[in-house]
């Protein structure tokens, strides 16, 4: 019998290569050859191998598939959603380098079944201590991963890294949502000989849908990351070789950087409702912070079930400017983190909205403020078959980050954040639970700069109080203010009356093509106890991909 352990354990190559478009198959073809085998020998499957779960094998979404089909793999192979989760962290290293990769920091929520706890996981991309030509951030993922992995996983390290390292090495297919970032933003990319040699076809342009990427720097980089643990990229032979390699770029990462790189476990924002609990990273992540003041504001005395249907724009509009000045007033710290979502701070905010009419961001104190956002994002969700879960946000601060591949390593520098200060200003998870019987409801991550945490509470509001479908409350149109400036967008598409019902409470309405992306896992029943009410599902606005199996 072919095991799942023993395919991830492919050794390094020696020396190093550019990686390149080639034109045939890989790691698709390795993964089904391996299922078939395994179901051939008429034998029970071992732990560690694909078909070893039988029956619901959790679910797992992405915005890119063949990252979502790795962490569906390592859940059939009996893995957790931290093993699944770090899977498709080291999978969209190979996969969506626009969004993710050995660069990228992040947030995420973790839902551990055997006691109920929920953690956040703090690792976000924080620009280095000196600054030079080049501004970047310094990497901070291999080790985030390793400590979730550590702590919540039941595979072993190597084999939740190697998935990656395969596709690296034998190469996959561009997908559509890779494409379509390639297309935006690959004039820069392929401007750089060395990132040209992995992104651009023959005849120099950026590589399409369909195309093949194979990366024999970045997997030769994975394979000591699978066979050692990121260490060496912190402390050893590798972490040398990435501060020179920056240094030859015209940046500024020192060994003190990658040293100090560590993420950080935190106690949710929480906020509770009937018997369940909404958890939000608490700041830095400021995204997580406006998510949950809009939250607490829909579900203060009820304010969004008690609304008519043709007040709930209005309703989400006006909570997302008042968040969005509950951001403002806790960084200019007029407003402690602690009183952040407190019942005072809540139903001061709720008392000061109006159903009837639009107030102005203006008078609000303090106003909310606009800042420079990264809108290029990524968000996955993974629940197991016992209902522990894990959701993240990934950004490499920059669309490809600093748009430069590190000679030798493979992977994209990140970029600086675009404000220093503040790294966290659009990534903020939200997952639903209910401690009391340690039991998983909801969870999204969402992606789309200073829109995220309001297209994520948008759906969050109709799924969870509206008792909506997640996949019908993934389509409905959107609405945002961020009261800077003082404009309701909302999604082309809406109805008539729905923009009516806008304009005639005084909201300066402006259509937009799509307000976020929300990629969630809906278990409306609960998980473990009815994994047939779970749903799984990849925003309809780009090309991810959701799977759920039994």
């Amino acid at each position: 019998m072919r095991m799942f352990k023993e395919l991830i354990s492919t050794k390094s190559s020696k020396g190093s290569s550019a990686g390149r478009l080639r034109q045939r198959g890989g790691v698709g073809l390795t993964l089904s050859l391996l299922i078939t085998l395994t179901a051939c020998t008429g034998q029970d499957p071992e732990k560690g191998t694909i078909g070893y779960v039988t029956g619901y094998l959790g679910g797992v979404v992405a915005d890119e598939p063949r990252a979502a089909l790795v962490g569906r793999d390592v859940l059939s192979a009996g893995g957790s959603a931290a093993d699944a989760a770090a899977a498709v962290y080291f999978a969209l290293a190979a996969t969506m380098p626009s969004s993710a990769g050995l660069g990228a920091g992040g947030v995420c929520l973790t839902h551990n079944r055997e006691d109920g706890k929920v953690e956040a996981l703090e690792f976000l991309p924080r620009a280095t201590r000196e600054t030079g030509k080049l501004a970047t951030a310094v990497p901070i993922g291999p080790r985030a991963f390793y400590a979730l992995q550590a702590r919540y996983g039941k595979l072993q390290w190597g084999q939740v890294v190697a998935p990656a390292e395969q596709l690296a090495r034998f190469g996959n297919q561009v997908s559509r949502a890779l494409a379509t970032d390639l297309d935006r933003h690959g004039e820069a990319l392929v401007s750089d000989p060395a990132t040209a040699r992995i992104f651009a076809t023959k005849s120099g342009k950026p590589a399409g849908e369909g195309a093949y990427l194979t990366q024999l720097d970045l997997a030769a980089t994975l394979a000591v990351i699978r066979s050692q643990g990121p260490g060496d990229f912190y402390v050893g032979r590798l972490s040398r070789t990435l501060v020179a390699a920056v240094a030859a770029m015209g940046g500024t990462l020192s060994a003190a950087d990658l040293v100090s790189a560590r993420p950080t476990w935190l106690v949710p924002l929480q906020i509770e409702f009937g018997h369940k609990t909404a958890h939000f990273p608490p700041p830095p992540s400021y995204a997580g912070s406006v998510a949950a003041q809009m939250w607490g504001l829909l579900e203060a005395d009820d304010l969004y079930a008690d609304t008519p249907a043709e007040g709930r724009l209005h309703l989400l509009a006006e909570a997302a400017m008042r968040a969005y000045g509950g951001r403002a007033a806790l960084l200019e710290k007029q407003l402690s983190p602690d009183n952040l979502t407190t019942q005072a701070t809540l139903e001061k905010l709720a008392d000061s909205l109006d159903p009837d009419r639009h107030t102005s961001a203006d008078s609000l104190v303090p106003p909310p403020r606009g800042l420079r956002q990264d809108s290029s994002e990524t968000s996955f969700v993974v629940v197991d078959p016992e209902g522990s879960a894990v959701v993240c946000n990934l950004s490499l601060n920059a669309p490809f980050g600093s748009q430069r591949i590190i000679p030798g390593l493979g992977f994209l520098l990140p970029a600086a954040p675009m404000t220093k200060a503040q790294p966290g200003l659009s990534m903020g998870p939200m997952m639903v639970t209910n401690h009391h019987v340690r039991e998983f409801f909801f969870a999204a991550g969402s992606s789309g700069g200073v829109t995220a945490p309001t297209a994520m509470v948008n759906v969050a509001a109709r799924v969870l109080i509206g008792e909506e479908r997640l996949e019908t409350a993934q389509a409905a149109k959107r609405v945002h203010n961020g009261g800077a400036p003082d404009v309701s967008f909302i999604e082309t598409g809406v109805t008539q009356a729905e923009m009516t019902s806008l304009t005639r409470r005084g909201h300066k309405v402006q259509a937009v093509k799509r307000i976020g992306r929300v990629n969630a896992i809906s278990c409306p029943k609960g998980l473990p106890v009815r994994p047939d009410s779970c749903s799984v599902k990849a925003d309809p606005r780009r090309f991810g991909l959701g799977l759920s199996a039994d």
